[in-house]
């Protein structure tokens, strides 16, 4: 062979190093040895020596470390030695054999071959170890090399074989040889030792080594199997079967799932996150170099830095929460990039593939080509829709991981900020936009990260179609892609449209979702004033705004649609057109139609997508600003609160000035709390006292001045902030629970007979926001909570306002006084009574958001200043008991020289002996708790320690049943029913379901037709002669593809229509029901967030989801169908197979959507405590703030967030789980079509293609089928939970017919009637009124007393009929009230309810909400309730916005608003429920007298708690656990020494 032919690599060899007559133009086709032992040996070390960073990367990242010696791995390295052993001796065996002396010729190849092997070998044999120390138990890098090393070797086992047959067929022909074979022998000896070894590895390598022995977070039994399973069982998702089939044989339970992986939990997402948000922040700052270290963990704890920066930072922009999660995340996030790109130039691949099976099968008719190749084309397309697959899975999984981590790292980011948030911040957001930032932002970004890679991704398909394309039809493609172009910014000012309508969309949302968190909490209070249809109404108009913008949202996306379903269609029908038209040697044929069309079909997706994802990324970017905005939000200044020990004293503030954010509050404030010291701060309504405890917790914004605080605060709020979580867990807030300290303190502020009557003591759950509980009840709570955590100072903001007199008495003897348990610490009280004064150390009298003056007790009456007046004024409203008041008297008296104080102190004693009636809560409670002398506590003391022992038996019983108020959200098992499906249709309209059907299906029957109309074109011989032909077949497809266009448009708009048809009467039913939803057998049980979730997310998921998907689903199905119909046109015998691929399709799809529904159900569980939560603390960001708790309600966050996570990361694995098993189905089908296609003798080439190119959609279209057939099935399920509400218990009807027939004016008398009564809060409760009669004529007052639980609220509430009787019956005017509508009834009564309840919006709509009133009559209210000066004050007046739940009034002021609902109402019959508990005495007054005089003609029932209330009133009503024990006139009842009611005023000193 002459030198100069061959190429480098033959002389490298000695050999023929390619010879393509050998290997392909023939018909038993075969590879030189050379290229054997070279091109196939080195590819696989060429890869593995190019990914092998990976490998050292897993290395880097392992959470684990040492693996133990095990049988895998001691094998593992034992055939890794001996291939290093083969290696190393075929070197040596060469030098030996060749070259040198001996006449074989020693080549490159026999020294460089084994090298690099030996270095291939060398390089893995070093990971075993290095895996086992790192604990890594499976590495991708290693299996896909072996794999690749076995097949790739497979062609060298046949060649080796057949040479070896040769060389015995000469040793066997007799022949003297001179030829040596020894070499030629060991070679084929020594390739199979290394054979087999390589396939022992790859076997190995299809296992996980063993379980690492230390780890850095425990792994439990219950890991998840992932953290395990070995690299094939990764790609192929086997490790998942487990969960499938579990899930198929029954409903997943919580139980059943796996933890978390350490990586996606929050404690290794978080630090990551934050170290770079810091860095982030940090940038943002000129002029500020503080260097800090990475995140650290102190205990687990990661801190932000705050953005908003200190007020003189000067700041040079928003600090994003973008560059922080790119850096945080984006490594996985690269890494899926790459796999995008393996993916996408596969994809290309294919239309090559499927270009040369058209030519085989043209080439049948002429000259036939060997059967091998036709084949090793179907073989091939099949590898590399296979390729595709595994390489996609991991993909999509790798996204959703970011996903998730994304989302895990905002939610927590945004409750690290919530509970940092300054006043001001909170004022421009309620509580419900920052929970949407949670539930909604956050999620958005999940599901944008999948599709965020389609930004490069998408313009480089259609790059690469175009280049194809181009080599297809040359410079007509230009004309095609110009259509695309003119076609992306008409779709732009689409998008566009869209976003605006989307952000009008998110408002209105909001403004919905407010509202019902509004009218929810506020449910109560709509129900005795009759007010929800005006509030209904409310919501509806917001809801049909709503549904309009999304009607608008719509026609826009059918547009969009209709757009990209003509634009492939536009573009095929231009550029062939073009192409036929330029010149008349442009012809087409078959092969470059469906090749062009093929390539159109993979231009379709990005094309699609994209602007998909601009619309995306727009909304998401919406999402990034309003985090932002939140992240970037001012927050309360630590350093407002300094805390040097070398002060003189514990708290201090000095020259002090504050705000809420704007004008000035407090001024020239200078307090000082000595050590172990009661300060007591007195003043009027709004003076300034509850905001002089906020700037000691720092809450309040200092202007100017210093706060200093030394030690453990404890904080006790106005207004009592409770969790839902028992009684026993609101006490001990996290605090380790100490029986005996527990006792003393239950004790100390009179719990005990609380819990005694709660159903489960004291580990009785608390609903949401305390709803179980009565004001006073949940006072005493937060004060025990204070108490119980044993701090150094005393914050305590009036603590005893919701309390009776008597229980405040023996709180302030027991606890906050000098003998009481916090006698040690420091305290502040904010106080309205007058009692404890002189027990105090010092007081501070505050006016106007300044201290009017402050000193001791006998200082400040010496002074005769402002303190004085307020004395005088309070013993006018003769409030005190007479033993308290001797008690001044005598403290005034001591200090002399005061006689008109003197004077008013003779007054009030004189009164009070007159009126002396306590509510009786404490004849049993206190007294028995305070002990003494006197008859009458022993005989109680005694009878209590009787029942006790008796009840406390029973009570254990019940306290494992009744404890739990808050029924538990019940997940669904099973499949969704068929009803709920049916329902949903019914919601559409049947007119509407069927006209989508139609629509889909005449659309896909137009798409087969056209591309049938191009293949007959394509064949048919004579277009080429007659022009007139030409345009002919021209003309037709363009009017297939115009009618497909109209068809998409119409398709796409009709369901919408109807899915937002179905939303709104869905929404509307929904909302109908719960607004009539009964009190106490619904609201009570059931958490507001559980609501306000259907009525966010569920409903989000009916508007936006449901409707979508159906309209992909109905696409999809039906292009499958148009599948299986064109495969079956060309191929026949394809039927056969379609039927086990549909039973295997079938059954995968069965398996996943069993298991995937009820995971999506798990995980919607488990979100709603997420935000749940989220808005508890949000509320009581204070308090916890105070007691500095701040990490353990992280902690607590951060383990919802897990949990919820330990949902969701399964379903996403289902999801992956699925896809492979579909597409491998899908690529059977390909293989099939393509196999017969080939072998079948097809000899019309355009059916073939036409099969083919159909086939290889199919893997797509069916993936996306089970996907959206399961979303339809996941997000029907939240019509399904909206349905369950169906079921709300509901009260009674609001109007009947027979109550147009009564009076207008009715009642007219106010006569109320109670017959033989009975009532219980739901079935199955006890009875909490047993048997209540009495009659009350028209006009008369009366009092009803009794101690907590004796059921006085309760008599309120059955009056409104709130809760129905179980017996006897009430009649007003001789009317039974059972006969009448609800509202006809709660219209004609008043009421002034417990808690002063607010909505938000105009003060006018809080007085009035149906607008029936004149302004006259609103002011003439307003006057009467001494609000008109205030209202007079503001800018706005009667429209002065109210904020959510009335924050921005005073609590006095909000009981007076009250007050003139009551006097705008004006009925015959007025209950005062307990109002003047919250309120300062002179607020109870104003509202005493306006009663008095306004409602003189009216029958009032008073449940009373102060004396003066009862004191005028013509009967009293004592109850006693559920019955009337007395019934008479006070007067009557004090003058018989034998009534319960004598020995209460006498046990209070007061006969």
């Amino acid at each position: 062979m002459a030198e100069d032919t061959s190429s480098a690599m033959d002389r490298f060899c000695g050999s023929t190093f390619w010879n393509s007559t050998e290997t392909w133009y023939t018909t038993d086709p075969d590879f030189t040895p050379c290229f054997e032992q070279t091109a196939l040996v080195w590819t696989p070390c060429a890869f593995y020596w190019v990914f092998v960073i990976f490998d050292f990367y897993y290395l880097k990242a392992s959470l684990d470390r040492n693996i133990p010696w095990n049988k895998l791995n001691v094998s593992k390295a034992l055939v890794n030695l001996g291939l290093l052993v083969i290696t190393a001796l075929d070197l040596i065996m060469a030098l030996i054999k060749k070259g040198g002396d001996s006449e074989l010729p020693l080549y490159d190849v026999d020294v460089w071959g084994p090298i690099i092997k030996f270095a291939t070998f060398l390089l893995l044999f070093i990971f075993i170890p290095l895996n086992r120390k790192y604990g890594v138990q499976t590495t991708g890098c290693q299996f896909i090399f072996w794999f690749l090393l076995t097949v790739l070797s497979i062609p060298r086992c046949r060649t080796e074989v057949r040479l070896d047959a040769e060389r015995q067929k000469v040793l066997d022909s007799q022949q003297p040889t001179e030829q040596n074979f020894s070499w030629e022998e060991y070679q084929f000896v020594s390739f199979f030792v290394f054979f087999t070894f390589t396939c022992i590895m790859l076997i190995l390598n299809c296992f996980a080594d063993g379980m690492p022995e230390q780890s850095k977070y425990k792994r439990g039994e219950n890991e998840i199997p992932e953290l395990s399973a070995s690299f094939l069982s990764r790609i192929t998702y086997q490790w998942f079967d487990r969960m499938a089939l579990k899930g198929y044989r029954n409903p997943l339970e919580e139980k059943d799932l796996w933890d978390l992986r350490p990586q996606d939990s929050c404690s290794e997402v978080m630090p990551i996150f934050a170290h770079h948000w810091n860095q982030n922040v940090r940038k943002n700052y000129k002029g500020r170099a503080r260097v800090e270290p990475k995140a650290q963990f102190s205990n687990g704890n990661v801190t932000f830095e705050n953005p908003h920066g200190e007020k003189n930072g000067r700041k040079k922009g928003v600090a994003s929460i973008m560059p922080p999660i790119y850096k945080s995340f984006g490594g996985v996030f690269l890494f899926g990039a790459l796999m995008k790109l393996f993916t996408d130039v596969l994809t290309f691949a294919q239309p090559q593939v499927l270009s040369l099976i058209i030519s085989f099968v043209e080439a049948q008719e002429t000259v036939a080509e060997p059967q091998w190749k036709g084949i090793l084309y179907a073989v091939l397309l099949f590898v590399l829709a296979a390729a595709q697959t595994f390489i996609l899975g991991q993909y999509f999984h790798r996204m959703f991981i970011v996903g998730l981590r994304i989302r895990t790292a905002l939610i927590n980011a945004i409750y690290r900020k919530a509970l940092l948030i300054s006043n001001s911040t909170k004022k421009e957001s309620t509580v419900g936009e920052i929970v949407n930032l949670m539930a909604v932002d956050a999620q958005r970004f999940m599901e944008l990260t999948t599709y965020l890679n389609m930004i490069w991704s998408a313009p480089l398909q259609i790059g690469l179609a175009l280049y194809f394309l181009w080599q297809q039809l040359g410079p007509s493609v230009l004309a095609g892609l110009a259509v695309m172009i003119i076609l992306i910014p008409v779709n732009g000012v689409i998008a566009s449209r869209i976003k605006t309508y989307q952000i009008r969309q998110m408002k209105y949302k909001d403004e919905r979702v407010k509202l019902m968190n509004e009218v929810l909490s506020g449910i109560k209070v709509l129900k005795l004033y009759a007010w929800e249809p005006s509030f209904e109404k409310q919501v509806l108009d917001i809801r049909d705004k709503e549904i309009a913008t999304l009607r608008s949202t719509a026609y826009l996306n059918a547009g969009t649609s209709f757009l990209w379903s003509c634009a492939p269609f536009l573009v095929s029908l231009v550029t062939f057109a073009t192409y036929v038209l330029t010149s008349e040697a442009n012809q087409l044929s078959v092969e470059k139609v469906l090749v062009s069309i093929a390539l159109f079909d993979l231009m379709k997706l990005p094309l699609t997508i994209l602007p998909m994802l601009s619309v995306d990324i727009a909304e998401t970017q919406v999402s990034v600003n309003r985090i932002n905005k939140f992240l970037n939000s001012e927050e309360l200044d630590p350093n407002s609160v300094l805390h040097d020990k070398s002060k003189p004293h514990p708290m201090s503030i000095e020259n002090g000035e504050f705000s809420w954010g704007d004008e000035i509050t407090l001024r020239n404030i200078n307090i000082e709390v000595h050590k172990s010291s009661l300060v007591a701060l007195v003043g009027t309504v709004g003076s300034g006292k509850s905001s002089v405890v906020q700037a000691f917790l720092g809450e309040m914004e200092k202007l100017a001045g210093v706060v200093n605080t030394v030690g453990k605060l404890a904080y006790v709020p106005q207004q009592a902030w409770i969790q839902n979580a028992t009684v026993r867990d609101n006490i001990l807030f996290g605090q380790p629970y100490d029986r005996k300290r527990y006792n003393k303190v239950i004790d100390a502020c009179a719990l005990r007979a609380d819990i005694d009557i709660l159903s489960a003591g004291d580990l009785t759950e608390i609903g949401e926001k305390g709803i179980n509980l009565s004001g006073g009840q949940k006072q005493r709570i937060s004060l025990a909570r204070a108490v119980y955590s044993d701090a150094d100072l005393y914050l305590l903001d009036d603590p005893l306002s919701a309390v009776d007199a008597h229980v405040g008495k023996h709180i302030f003897e027991e606890v906050i006084g000098p003998k009481g348990i916090l006698a040690r610490k420091s305290r502040v009280l904010v106080t309205h009574g007058v009692t404890f004064l002189p027990q105090v150390d010092s007081i501070y009298v505050m006016k106007m958001g300044e201290i009017s003056e402050s000193g001791t007790f006998d200082q400040l009456v010496k002074n005769k200043g402002a303190f004085a007046d307020f004395i005088i004024q309070h013993l006018q409203d003769g409030n005190e008991e007479e033993e308290e008041l001797n008690q001044i008297k005598r403290q005034i008296s001591s200090t002399g020289d005061v006689p008109e104080l003197l004077g008013s102190v003779e007054k009030a004693i004189k009164l009070a002996r007159t009126e002396s009636l306590s509510d009786s809560i404490s004849v049993t409670s206190a007294d028995s708790l305070m002990g003494g002398g006197g008859s009458l506590r022993r005989r109680t003391r005694r009878q209590n320690s009787h029942d006790s022992v008796a009840s406390a038996a029973s009570l254990k019983k019940k306290q494992e049943v009744e404890g739990k108020l808050i029924e538990t959200e019940k997940s669904q098992t099973g499949g969704v029913k068929f009803a709920v499906y049916k329902h949903y249709i019914k919601s559409v309209g049947i007119f509407l379901s069927v006209a989508t059907l139609v629509l889909n299906f005449v659309f896909q029957a137009f798409q087969i037709g056209s591309n049938l109309w191009l293949t007959q074109w394509a064949n048919d011989q004579n277009v080429g002669n007659d022009t007139g032909l030409r345009d002919m077949y021209l003309g037709v497809y363009g009017a297939f593809g115009f009618g497909q266009g109209v068809l998409a448009y119409f398709a796409v708009v009709i369901v919408y229509l109807g899915g937002f048809q179905a939303a709104k009467t869905i929404h509307n039913e929904l909302l109908a029901v719960i607004i009539r939803g009964s009190v106490c057998r619904f609201f009570d049980v059931t958490p507001i967030g559980r609501i306000l979730n259907s009525f966010s997310g569920d409903m989000d998921v009916v508007d936006e989801e449901l409707p979508a998907t159906m309209d992909s689903f109905m696409t999809f199905i039906f292009m499958v169908l148009a599948t299986i119909v064109v495969i079956s046109l060309s191929t026949p015998i394809f039927l056969a197979v379609i039927v086990p691929i549909a039973l295997l399709y079938y059954f995968a799809q069965r398996f996943y959507v069993a298991t995937s529904r009820q995971l999506m159900r798990l995980e919607s569980v488990s979100r709603s405590p997420i935000y749940s939560h989220f808005s508890e603390t949000v509320t009581g960001a204070s308090t916890i703030r105070a007691y500095n708790v701040e990490n353990r309600f992280i902690d607590e966050s951060d383990a919802k967030v897990d949990k919820n996570q330990v949902c969701k990361y399964p379903s996403v694995i289902a999801n992956r789980w699925l896809a492979i098993r579909l597409e491998m189905v899908g690529n059977l089908i390909i293989l099939f079509a393509s196999l017969f296609a080939v072998l079948g003798g097809q000899t019309n080439p355009g059916l073939v293609g036409l099969s083919v190119s159909y086939a290889l959609q199919v893997t797509q279209t069916l993936n996306w089928l089970v996907r959206m057939s399961s979303d339809i099935e996941t997000n029907i399920v939240s019509v399904e939970r909206i349905k369950e509400y169906g079921e709300t218990k509901q009260e009674a009807a609001w109007e009947l017919e027979q109550d147009k027939s009564k009076p207008k004016n009715w009642p007219q008398e106010g006569r109320v009637e109670f017959q033989n009564f009975q009532v219980r809060y739901r079935e199955g409760l006890d009875l909490v009124l047993r048997g209540v009669s009495f009659d009350i004529k028209g006009g008369e007052k009366v009092g009803i007393v009794g101690r907590t639980g004796a059921g006085k609220s309760s008599l309120t509430l059955a009056l409104f009929r709130i809760i129905e009787a179980a017996g006897g019956r009430i009649s007003i005017d001789g009317v039974d009230i059972a006969t009448m509508g609800l509202h006809m009834l709660r219209s004609r009564l008043t009421i002034i309810p417990q808690d002063p309840v607010l909505f938000s919006g105009s003060l006018r709509i809080n007085l009035d909400p149906f607008e029936i009133k004149t302004d006259d009559e609103i002011w003439k209210a307003l006057e009467l309730s001494h609000l008109k000066t205030f209202v007079k004050s503001l800018a706005a007046g009667l429209n002065h916005e109210i904020a959510e739940g009335g924050e921005n009034l005073s609590v006095g002021q909000r009981q007076l608003v009250c007050l003139a609902r009551a006097l705008l109402r004006k009925t015959k019959v007025l209950v005062l429920d307990e109002a003047t508990a919250a309120v300062d005495l002179e607020t109870d007054d104003l509202i005493q007298k306006t009663i008095r005089t306004e409602f003189k003609e009216c029958t009032v029932l008073t449940i009373a708690h102060r004396l003066n209330t009862i004191l005028d009133s013509d009967k009293v009503i004592v109850l006693d656990k559920g019955q009337i024990t007395e019934f008479a006139s006070p007067t009557e009842l004090l003058d018989n020494p034998k009534s319960a009611f004598y020995s209460m005023a006498k046990d209070a000193n007061l006969v």
